[in-house]
């Protein structure tokens, strides 16, 4: 991911969740439901520096309509992977609609 992109992830963090961010890695993620992809892209893996219960988030940028939106998940149970990051995102989305 381009260092642009990923210093928007880092602000992002530190302003959802209050601390600084090192970037570990980007992990391709797919999750599907019923069949059908509900969600595709890279999902960026960052330790936290200073963070009371996460040691880790992870952090992604996807556009709904005209606006880029940021997700940034804490790795907190049952989050315990990129994976589990996305699942917990939509179901959150899913909840709020």
């Amino acid at each position: 991911m381009p260092p642009k992109e990923i210093t928007e992830l880092k602000d992002a963090i530190r302003a959802t969740h209050g601390c600084e961010s090192l970037h570990v890695e980007s992990v391709p993620v797919k999750e599907v439901f019923e069949g059908q992809a509900a969600w595709e892209g890279k999902v960026e893996v960052f330790d936290l520096v200073g963070h009371r219960q996460a040691k880790r988030a992870y952090a992604w940028s996807y556009r709904d309509g005209n606006q880029n939106k940021v997700v940034a998940v804490l790795e907190i149970p049952p989050v315990d992977s990129p994976e589990s990051a996305v699942k917990a995102a939509l179901a959150s989305k899913a909840r709020s609609n």
